[in-house]
């Protein structure tokens, strides 16, 4: 079974990368084994999803400058000064993106790190780097159209430990030990609780439920990304499906009861959650809201909503 698990992530690398302020082949973005962010975990990371328009044969990178907004956000937890802004990196990342000539739907991943091959634990004295890498990417989660969830014994990071609204690398191994635990047990995913014991998010995802005619999520301050997949799907379940949408702490029980239930992300996308510990959610598959909002989604990410074609960053030509 592992072995089966790790075979769902493989996949082709990119031929460039964005280093060392420009771009170089792939094979030579390299850094050292005593590179402080490796050793360390002192890096943030950020993930962007573009998606091809065949209609219009038009790439579009969606949200970039909302999710390089929160990149330097991350960076600024971690004391780094970055010399871009976030319009700055948008354009590396176009001139990655015509380099790699992609067209199709891609993953972006910028990631900055304190580079220094040193030992010591510190967060002064140390100087970042940025690198952009993009590549080919389809799914992330195999069964998107109704997953089979189960609740965690890792309790999700808190913010007084490492900042769980940053997207620290170090502070992926919780989910890390979080996911790999679910996948070894037979489960797609996991749901993580936070130290009061509430539904923080999953490995990598953001957590709704249909519940009483009410969508719930919960809030920022239950240790979970701000996820701008998060802050669209909000928009859009309100201002195009006229459904109330209420953030606040959620129950683990509640969850069992609810009619509905989906985790978002930019890498997961929109995930139907059918099971969570061997309990049916609803009917047991993916229900009417989550279906509209998700086709709703790709058609908006995709540059064919032009209420909300300004989200959609088109690569090639204007």
């Amino acid at each position: 079974m592992f072995h089966d698990i790790i075979k769902e992530f493989v996949m082709p690398l990119p031929r460039y990368a964005f280093f060392s302020d420009k771009i170089v082949p792939y094979s030579e973005a390299k850094v050292g084994i005593l590179t402080h962010g490796l050793n360390y975990g002192t890096g943030v990371f950020g993930g962007i999803r573009g998606y091809w328009n065949d209609e219009e044969k038009q790439l579009f990178i969606f949200r970039p400058l909302d999710h390089f907004q929160r990149f330097l956000e991350s960076t600024r937890l971690l004391r780094m000064e970055l010399p871009y802004t976030r319009e700055e990196v948008v354009k590396k990342l176009v001139e990655l993106i015509h380099k790699e000539d992609l067209h199709e739907d891609c993953y972006v991943r910028p990631l900055a790190f304190y580079g220094d091959e040193i030992i010591g634990v510190r967060l002064h004295n140390v100087t970042p780097m940025l690198t952009i890498s993009v590549l080919p990417f389809g799914r992330y989660l195999e069964k998107e159209e109704g997953a089979h969830v189960m609740f965690s014994s890792w309790r999700r990071i808190d913010d007084n430990v490492i900042p769980a609204r940053g997207k620290i690398t170090g502070g992926y191994v919780n989910s890390a030990l979080a996911k790999t635990d679910a996948n070894l047990a037979g489960f797609d995913e996991a749901i993580m609780l936070n130290q009061d014991g509430h539904i923080s998010e999953g490995s990598a995802e953001n957590v709704f439920i249909l519940r009483k005619g009410k969508i719930v999520t919960p809030p920022v301050t239950d240790n979970i990304l701000e996820g701008i997949t998060r802050n669209s799907i909000i928009a859009l379940l309100r201002d195009e499906l006229g459904m109330e949408v209420v953030e606040r702490s959620i129950d683990r029980t509640e969850v069992y009861l609810a009619e509905e239930a989906f985790m978002v992300a930019t890498g997961a996308q929109i995930v139907a959650i059918a099971r969570v510990d061997h309990r049916k959610i609803g009917s047991g598959s993916m229900g009417p809201v989550t279906q509209k909002v998700r086709d709703l989604y790709f058609n908006v990410v995709r540059g064919r909503v032009p209420k909300y074609r300004q989200w959609c960053h088109a690569v090639y030509g204007k």
